[in-house]
């Protein structure tokens, strides 16, 4: 049976999209509970509609944001972070901190959730994150992030080195 869905729906799709599905699924579940509603004629032409206008609106979106996203694919981002042996961070590097630090870069807000990191950064290099804008509009920028050592851990590593030198000399 086809329905179009009022709500999002796990595992089944989002709001305003046309699917199918079991029909006892839909007439006991899903339009019971207002979640969707059957896909007559009538309800079919107002969602080719409604998909038309949307179409639009993200075009006139992507056409707007189009300069944020050249300026956003310029950017390059370098963080220092505390690392051990083999470039493996303590801490991490989010999608809030990259987000922060590309507002501050480009002059304008960007939100968190459309930074859009796979998991967050655990190791040291170069990474390419993705911003989701809107619509297809979903410019890249490099991110670099290098591994520091605490002055504590420093100072901790050089009096190892330091005592193991003398050690080595004492005992020949």
């Amino acid at each position: 049976m086809k329905i179009i869905l009022r709500e999002d729906v796990e595992k089944v799709g989002e709001a305003g999209t046309l699917q199918t599905v079991k029909s006892g699924f839909a007439r006991n579940y899903l339009i019971p509970k207002g979640l969707a509603i059957a896909a007559t004629e009538g309800e079919l032409k107002l969602y080719e509609h409604n998909q038309g206008v949307k179409a639009k609106k993200i075009e006139r979106q992507e056409k707007q944001l189009q300069s944020l996203a050249d300026k956003i694919a310029k950017v390059h981002l370098t963080f220092e972070a505390r690392a051990g042996d083999g470039g493996r961070l303590f801490g991490s590097v989010t999608s809030a901190e990259i987000a922060e630090r590309l507002s501050a870069e480009v002059g304008e807000e960007i939100d968190r959730r459309k930074v859009t990191l796979g998991e967050p950064i655990r190791s040291t290099g170069d990474f390419q994150v993705a911003v989701h804008l809107v619509g297809k509009l979903q410019p890249r920028l490099r991110v670099t992030v290098n591994g520091v050592l605490d002055e504590a851990e420093a100072t901790t590593e050089d009096a190892s080195d330091d005592s193991g030198a003398a050690a080595e000399s004492a005992g020949q």
